[in-house]
């Protein structure tokens, strides 16, 4: 494969999701700098091999199409409410544009125009436009105007390249709608967390199972402590989803069901999915597991990496951890027990894990030119890069939807788990209580 994709979050003010818009590039160059005919051909076959749902996920796309690809009918392998046509500011001046424009308008697909300008040219296409895209690393004195002039028209206007947290504000304050760009979780993320939370049973236990080799007892204890997250898991297991003919009754025997191998990939999700995080961005949650699965992923293709697979995937879970708590990042690692180069490697960007760290979110904010260069110095293959980027989207997509499934669909769940909650709860209390009566003995053995 030789085209790189990368999807990036669209996102409203109240964090509710727009849709991907799904950022492309032939393989060492950049798309538009290439004459027509062979973008529209690299892409046609991209799109031709692409499952779209590894990337999307159910979520409206925002493609960016050439003239030429408009007239091949390129569109069309999407469903009209699947997709929203982005057409780029050169491309208005094609001869044919409005026409064609017009004719996909007609065919139920909507229209964005992405670096909208106050100029004439785009005053005939206001009937048929749907989205307006703003620039905001633009300096353009006229963003207002155009602004005005959308809204005035109920265009909706989204603001792209918001980078910076200054970008942001200052989309607000115009009027954009939604936001899009590297700055944009950061900013609608809910800082929910605190310190303390850096010493509970949830770090812990992501330290426990990213173990070279993880210890049975000693997760099962961790979670034992902690009703809430026993529970869920019990809870989870019992759920239609696994359909077992007898029922998980304990967390020893919940987590043979589910195996260590998906329990590091579940509890992350699942240990903020019952924190108290109404207001948190999930979006900003499944960048955190999908830049974990990727530094894993990765790391396999990295000579003399100084960090383990299971490493790297701590330095991309944790990567977000500052945008999580009220404090920076480098004082939530400053209090957990992870080798230093992640801690370097997030922080300043040394050595080879910072290298590695650099590349994906290189490829998340589709900067190219910094993703070739990274994987040069880490001597990994380009077209490696896009075929792990898509399987780690597939497995992010599946445990996010399975994860939800269970606590969403209780009358489908079997009569006799939802009747065992109450001896459930009970049970997990017992063992917590187990749990903390060896914690008390073991810490009075130390102090011996």
């Amino acid at each position: 494969m030789e085209t790189n994709m990368v999807r990036q979050a669209i996102l409203g003010g109240n964090k509710e999701l727009l849709g991907y818009e799904l950022c492309y590039q032939d393989r060492g160059s950049s798309l538009y700098n290439q004459a027509d005919t062979q973008a529209a051909n690299v892409i046609e076959d991209f799109l031709v091999q692409l499952d779209s749902d590894l990337l999307l996920d159910g979520a409206t796309a925002f493609l960016t199409f050439t003239p030429n690809l408009l007239m091949k009918n390129i569109p069309k392998m999407f469903p009209p409410e699947k997709l929203v046509i982005q057409i780029e500011d050169n491309s208005t001046v094609h001869p044919l544009a409005q026409k064609i424009i017009y004719r996909y308008k007609k065919q139920g697909y909507r229209i964005a125009i992405k670096g909208f300008e106050f100029s004439s040219r785009y005053f005939s296409l206001l009937d048929v436009i749907d989205i307006i895209k703003i620039n905001m690393a633009s300096r353009a004195a006229s963003l207002e105007s155009v602004i005005k002039i959308g809204q005035s028209f109920h265009k909706e206007i989204i603001a792209f390249n918001v980078n910076t947290p200054e970008a942001y504000e200052a989309a607000k304050k115009l009027g954009c709608k939604y936001f899009q760009g590297s700055a944009v979780a950061q900013a609608l993320s809910s800082k929910v967390q605190h310190m303390d939370h850096l010493q509970s049973n949830f770090f812990q236990l992501v330290i426990a199972i990213t173990r070279d080799e993880p210890d049975v007892d000693e997760i099962s204890e961790i979670i034992s402590r902690d009703v809430t997250l026993a529970f869920s898991l019990i809870r989870l297991v019992n759920s239609a989803y696994f359909a077992l003919r007898n029922q998980a009754r304990s967390v020893k025997q919940a987590l043979v069901v589910l195996g260590l191998g998906q329990l590091k990939q579940w509890v992350y999700l699942l240990s903020f999915k019952n924190q108290d995080s109404g207001e948190l961005s999930s979006e900003l949650i499944k960048t955190s597991f999908l830049r974990a699965s990727f530094c894993q992923e990765l790391a396999q293709y990295v000579r003399d990496l100084p960090i383990s697979k299971s490493e790297a995937y701590l330095m991309g879970m944790f990567s977000t951890l500052g945008l999580l708590m009220e404090v920076p990042l480098e004082a939530a690692l400053a209090e957990l027990p992870v080798a230093q180069e992640i801690k370097d490697g997030l922080i300043t960007g040394a050595g080879k894990a910072g290298s590695l760290y650099r590349l994906v979110t290189s490829y998340e904010n589709a900067d190219w030119a910094a993703m070739n260069a990274c994987a040069e110095e880490l001597g990994i293959a380009a077209n490696i890069i896009s075929q792990k980027y898509f399987e780690c989207c597939e497995n992010v997509n599946n445990i996010w939807r399975t994860l939800t499934m269970p606590y969403h669909a209780d009358e489908e769940e079997p009569e006799e788990v939802a009747n065992i909650d109450g001896e459930m709860i009970r049970s997990v209390r017992e063992q917590q209580k187990n749990a903390r009566q060896k914690l008390e003995e073991s810490q009075l053995s130390d102090e011996e």
